[in-house]
């Protein structure tokens, strides 16, 4: 196991553990329907099983058979990569997740359908919704051309890392002086709690800056959490697994 994979895990059963031990926390998932445990466990084996094996084993690969000649060619520093994954990547998500909200949305919203701040939802989606985000195919592409591709798997860690803080109940106290030092430029659980709140039409897309709102007025900033998120859909446990493109 590698120490990005590592840092991650750690990272998971820690805000599980805070997110239990806070108000509420052990009650709420006490009371999670059978379903959405379902829905989560199998998008947490999706995301941290089924797709880095992927990663490795057949796009990977494929691109070895297609383009042998660029294993490894680009020569970058660690810190270059590390800023392409974390800062340039994360640009490209944001057009990408406000696609997801567009044209996508039948794609996307079983992860909306998240009702409560959970990390165990962090990946609630469909199982193939992966193959429309463009991590998949980014990551894969940067890991195989970079000669030494450990900053930028830093950056994939830190954003991970990021992703599951973003759907806890875990933000900083709002008139604390971590909140004032972080709230500025990174998004917080109360900024995407705020997208979660925000329906179709979306705001606050950016995973790890707000600068890419900002830029695009998608921005919906407040500092306490929305009362309520989620939204309700007509499909059943297998079709928000398989099917989701079914309308009213």
């Amino acid at each position: 196991m590698t120490l990005p994979t590592l840092a991650i895990l750690i990272t998971f059963w820690l805000l599980v553990g805070l997110s239990v031990r806070a108000s509420k926390g052990w009650q709420q998932l006490s009371q999670k329907p059978r379903a959405d445990w379902v829905l989560d466990l199998c998008g947490l084996v999706m995301q941290g099983v089924v797709i880095p094996a992927l990663q490795v084993g057949l796009l990977y690969q494929g691109l070895h058979a297609i383009v042998p000649w660029a294993a490894h060619r680009f020569a970058l520093p660690s810190g270059v990569g590390f800023f392409i994954c974390l800062v340039v990547v994360d640009y490209g998500y944001y057009w990408n997740h406000r696609w997801l909200h567009g044209q996508g949305w039948l794609l996307h919203r079983v992860h909306h359908t998240v009702t409560q701040l959970d990390v165990l939802g962090t990946s609630r989606n469909t199982l193939w919704a992966s193959f429309f985000i463009l991590y998949l195919w980014v990551h894969t592409l940067m890991l195989y051309l970079l000669e030494e591709p450990s900053g930028y798997g830093w950056g994939i860690s830190l954003t991970a890392m990021l992703d599951l803080w973003r759907h806890s109940p875990l933000g900083p106290q709002p008139r604390g002086w971590l909140y004032r030092c972080l709230s500025p430029w990174l998004v917080l659980p109360q900024d995407h709690a705020q997208h979660h709140a925000c329906q179709e039409a979306g705001c606050n897309f950016g995973a790890n800056f707000k600068i890419w709102d900002h830029l695009h007025g998608t921005t919906q900033s407040c500092p306490e959490f929305p009362k309520a998120i989620g939204i309700r859909t007509p499909l059943n446990l297998w079709q928000k697994l398989f099917y989701p493109i079914q309308t009213p």
